[in-house]
């Protein structure tokens, strides 16, 4: 029986629920039978959703303003979502979180893969940054802050509120302090031998992406004592891995100058300063350039934004990527290395790698070289596949040998 005390969302008639049934994770709005009565649910409430012959199916958190209608969160006779019901899904995620990593600076939680749909927790020490990218997250911060608190024993908690997640939720944009307080200087994070510096309150999403680390870890392994070019670098990401692995120099490129005074710092802490040189300009831009001066790299890494991040934007994406494996390839001196990666939902592994592939055929046209493909890197375990959604296997890492 379904627990009137709380509203419900009926799936149309001709909508089969077996996906929902195996785990899959959202309901939109064309599945739904939307009447008035539920479209005046107000965002971020939960609702018990239904088949069409109104067997209870979930609990889901409602937003009828947004695509994605219903976020499954648990099961159908769970009617509330109180502070334990947080902290036992923290602890779940923490257990994972400790048993791999010996410092606790890593992605706590992992959205819906984590079973918070829309949620994104990074942990810096003794303090978490959350981003609530769904209304039911933001409408329940103080029962999440409580409990991540009380699971954690972190001090200070954030709330990141920028990104394109959150306007498709109707949510604002305004930063946050949650709990204690905000830093007054970047952290310093330790991840594959080197020091990353983390801006928690003006960087890029939540200051630092632990999302490449094995990908950081694969590619430096292949840059002792090669001279390395790292372009979208951000803070610094494969370059200071690849210098503390033993790379004989590197070069950081970033349309951010904050950002590569960062990666400047994170080499001064990590001791290899005086082989980090940084160049600001627009990565198509700088790769050709480079390429006019007669540089030539063991190792070059291109870690760009996401170029497609909706499918409307996917062919216009795909061509970015190509044009960007296009224009590295001849930067790699013979047998060295182009790592080449996306963070494009939309762009799959496969459109992703054809569209290398092109790119890396074009660049070494008429020079008698060939490419090898011999590694593929995905997101670290702190970053966790839905095994229904394949959004959440979101990055890809390309390594060639040309």
């Amino acid at each position: 029986m379904t627990d009137h005390t709380l509203p419900t969302l009926r799936l149309k008639p001709k909508m089969d629920p077996r996906k929902l049934r195996h785990g899959y994770p959202w309901v939109y709005d064309n599945e739904l039978v939307l009447d008035r009565r539920t479209k005046a649910i107000k965002p971020g409430a939960l609702a018990v959703l239904e088949d069409s012959d109104h067997t209870p199916l979930a609990l889901v958190a409602v937003n009828t303003g947004s695509r994605i209608v219903g976020r499954v969160l648990d099961r159908a006779t769970v009617t509330d979502l109180s502070e334990d019901w947080f902290a036992e899904r923290l602890s779940r995620a923490l257990a994972l979180r400790a048993r791999i990593y010996a410092a606790p600076y890593y992605r706590l939680i992992h959205a819906e893969a984590d079973g918070m749909p829309g949620v994104i927790i990074d942990r810096f020490g003794d303090l978490c940054v959350v981003q609530p990218n769904a209304a039911w997250a933001e409408v329940r911060l103080d029962q999440l802050t409580a409990a991540l608190i009380r699971v954690t024993g972190v001090r200070h908690v954030l709330k990141s509120a920028g990104g394109r997640a959150r306007n498709l939720e109707g949510l604002d944009d305004q930063d946050a302090v949650l709990a204690g307080a905000a830093p007054d200087a970047p952290i310093a994070v330790p991840m594959n031998g080197a020091t990353y510096m983390a801006d928690v309150t003006g960087g890029q999403k939540t200051g630092l992406f632990f999302d490449q680390r094995p990908n950081h870890a694969f590619a430096a392994q292949l840059s002792k004592g090669e001279k390395v070019l790292d372009v979208f670098s951000h803070v610094g990401g494969f370059a200071l891995a690849a210098l503390a692995a033993g790379a004989s120099s590197a070069l950081a490129v970033d349309g951010s100058q904050p950002a590569l005074d960062l990666a400047v710092e994170g080499a001064r802490q990590s001791g290899v300063a005086d082989r980090l040189t940084t160049r600001k300009g627009d990565a198509f831009d700088t790769l050709a350039a480079l390429a006019q001066e007669g540089e030539s790299y063991g190792l070059v890494i291109c870690d760009p934004p996401a170029f497609a991040p909706s499918k409307q934007a996917l062919d216009a994406g795909l061509r970015a990527y190509e044009r960007i494996a296009r224009l590295a390839t001849p930067l790699v001196s013979p047998s060295g290395y182009l790592v080449l990666c996306s963070c494009s939902h939309a762009a799959d592994l496969e459109k992703f790698r054809t569209a290398c592939i092109r790119g890396i055929g074009r660049g070494l046209y008429q020079t008698g070289r060939s490419a090898q493909l011999i590694h593929t890197g995905f997101a670290g375990p702190d970053h966790p596949m839905h095994m229904q959604l394949a959004e959440s296997g979101y990055l890809k890492a390309l390594v060639f040998r040309l």
